[in-house]
């Protein structure tokens, strides 16, 4: 990873923190670590702010129905499958405590 020093001004008591969690050979780790995580938090926030649809119809013909519709044909679908492979075998009481 390509490094750049920056200078940086931090309140006293705010460094101290921080060198009382990681040390002070721990600031750059610690600080890039909360750096990054606050820039991605961002980001997403931005994202999640835009007007632009994240699921556009062209590129998801299955939502077309809208979601539920294909949630629950991905659920019929699974039961209809667990039925073919289990059989009689979920008629016959199993799990009913028999």
């Amino acid at each position: 990873m390509n490094r750049k020093r920056a200078h940086l001004f931090l309140p006293a008591d705010l460094l101290a923190d921080v060198d009382s969690l990681v040390g002070p050979r721990g600031r750059s780790a610690f600080l890039t670590e909360v750096i990054r995580e606050e820039v991605n938090r961002r980001r997403l926030l931005q994202f999640l702010s835009g007007t632009e649809p994240v699921l556009k119809d062209e590129e998801y013909p299955e939502f077309k129905e809208g979601a539920e519709a294909w949630v629950r044909r991905l659920r019929d679908e699974d039961l209809r499958l667990e039925r073919e492979k289990l059989g009689d075998w979920l008629d016959c009481g199993a799990g009913s405590g028999e």
